[in-house]
């Protein structure tokens, strides 16, 4: 995890926002706790079976990312390929 990773999970909007993901139409939560020391992440693919999901935590002051039950590179290449709406 590096600092483009981190600084385009910073731009994401929390909530629920629609975007791009390599061509495909996606539907992306973002939640962040009141203290910032947890992010999570669920992405879906619309009208595809293909979904995105993790929590990061700050951790003694270094991110520690978490992906549910996928492999962090796909988290890495979603979050830096994903484009929300307003970016398109």
């Amino acid at each position: 995890m590096d600092d483009a990773f981190l600084s385009a999970l910073a731009g994401l909007p929390s909530g629920y926002s629609r975007g791009s993901y390599r061509g495909g139409q996606w539907g992306v939560t973002v939640e962040r706790s009141s203290d910032g020391r947890r992010l999570k992440l669920f992405g879906e693919a619309l009208g595809d079976s293909d979904h995105v999901s993790f929590n990061l935590y700050h951790v003694g002051g270094r991110p520690r990312l978490k992906p549910c039950e996928m492999p962090k590179e796909k988290v890495i290449s979603f979050v830096l390929g994903y484009k929300p709406l307003q970016d398109l």
